[in-house]
């Protein structure tokens, strides 16, 4: 198929789809029962959510959030909850907005309600004019931005009682993309990961995002990593598109598809009590039980 073609398919496609997801009911619909932790400076510890810079990149511009949760106690292990981000600069006619910081990361407390995890909010990491910095718009310096994942996942299982068995990769839009782009990028990074949580979008679906390797032949190189590891897949209104790219690898994946009944693009969902929460929170725990 020609370029021109797939790009004019894709076109009708989001209009058809912008089209329905208009009937499905607003978030705001349903009240939030949680509340995120603010962020603040200065040592970790129970119940806190902290801005922290990972030792190698100690004098530069980048950073990450650490949340240990209430029960954390020093020497016991804990599941890790890992999560990326959505774009920055996005807003839509529903109100939904992503600025691309790790500040606007909801998906790791959703799921743990602030209990029982440890949750880790990484960055992009971009270098511009010889400083490196947090990106909010796609994945910066690839290797760097893996660097920085590998060597903070390590530290923070090594310091604050992580199980490096137990770290799942979760992520919102950009983030649902990198969970296998960035976390399924290398042999080395991909063996992090006990499981994936992919909220709005998936690598490979769209071929058109604007950088290297957003190709399906490559992000069937990166899905071949993932090894029957489990992922959660959800998405506003369907997952169909998701679900037809994935069937045309060939590959036998244990996925779990659930779509949100909501035309929200957005990971707020999850600060709610509803079914599909309730679903992922299960699914969790189930993978939990596995044996690796």
């Amino acid at each position: 198929m020609s370029v021109p073609r797939l790009l004019f398919l894709n076109l009708v496609f989001t209009a058809l789809a912008s089209a329905q997801m208009a009937t499905l009911p607003d978030l705001s619909t349903v009240l939030p029962d949680l509340v995120i932790p603010a962020v603040s400076d200065g040592a970790a510890a129970a119940g806190k959510r902290v801005r922290q810079t990972t030792a190698a990149w100690q004098g530069t511009q980048v950073h990450h959030l650490l949340y240990l949760p209430t029960d954390w106690q020093p020497g016991v292990q804990l599941p890790v909850l890992v999560e990326y981000a959505g774009n920055g600069g996005y807003q839509n006619k529903f109100g939904d907005v992503s600025h691309g910081i790790v500040e606007g990361s909801r998906l790791g407390y959703g799921i743990s309600a602030g209990k029982g995890f440890i949750w880790l909010c990484l960055p992009y990491v971009e270098t511009t004019g010889g400083t490196k910095r947090n990106t909010v718009k796609w994945w910066g310096d690839v290797e760097e931005t893996k660097r920085y994942c590998r060597a903070t996942v390590h530290d923070i299982c090594a310091r604050h009682g992580g199980d490096a068995a137990r770290v799942f990769l979760c992520g919102f839009s950009r983030g649902s993309i990198g969970c296998n782009f960035i976390g399924l990028h290398d042999d080395g990074i991909a063996r992090l990961w006990r499981g994936f949580i992919c909220h709005s979008h998936y690598d490979g679906v769209i071929e058109t995002w604007p950088y290297a390797g957003a190709d399906r032949a490559a992000a069937l190189e990166r899905l071949r990593r993932l090894n029957g590891r489990p992922q959660f897949i959800s998405h506003e209104g369907s997952t169909a598109k998701t679900e037809e790219w994935l069937r045309s690898t060939g590959i036998a994946g244990d996925w779990t598809f659930v779509p949100l009944p909501f035309r929200n693009h957005s990971h707020a969902w999850v600060l709610r009590d509803l079914p599909e929460r309730r679903l992922l929170r299960a699914w969790v725990q189930a993978v939990l039980l596995d044996q690796p």
